[in-house]
């Protein structure tokens, strides 16, 4: 039985949203297959944005942050524990190394990370450029006629 569904009843109201119906199947699928580090996507106004990944037991020389064609990708390393001689009774700390990959929408940037209390907070903002803002078009009186 297959759990797939048709969008194109959403399609025939919309112009230029191609690539929606290929995201929502991915994110639907969930590729990555893991849910380690958790992490929160939070809107704090309408172009303003934080990712923050639970990065419990890493510091900064551990983690890198990489923007490749409108996806952000969150990697984190294993460190290594050797040098330190200790014998754990108990690791819950996982520290395993992760990768996370997030789909940027169109004029989405990064703007600052920083790691706090064992949160890596990504900032990020929208900063829509002129040509791309909304335009108010008028309405001529005198009525024109479209060329093929």
């Amino acid at each position: 039985m297959s759990t797939a569904f048709s969008m194109t009843p959403l399609f025939r109201q919309s112009v230029g949203f191609d690539r929606f119906n290929d995201l929502f199947e991915s994110a639907m699928r969930n590729e990555a297959g893991s849910s380690y580090p958790p992490y929160n996507v939070e809107k704090y106004a309408d172009d303003q944005y934080r990712i923050v990944v639970a990065a419990a037991g890493f510091q900064e020389d551990d983690l890198e942050l990489q923007v490749e064609r409108g996806v952000l990708t969150v990697t984190g390393g294993k460190r290594d524990t050797s040098a330190e001689n200790v014998t754990y009774l108990y690791q819950g700390i996982a520290q395993r190394a992760f990768k996370l990959s997030f789909r940027l929408a169109d004029h989405i940037e990064v703007k600052a990370a920083s790691l706090v209390n064992g949160l890596l907070n990504i900032d990020l903002v929208r900063i829509v450029p002129e040509e791309a803002k909304a335009k108010r078009i008028p309405i001529g009186g005198s009525r024109t006629v479209l060329q093929s």
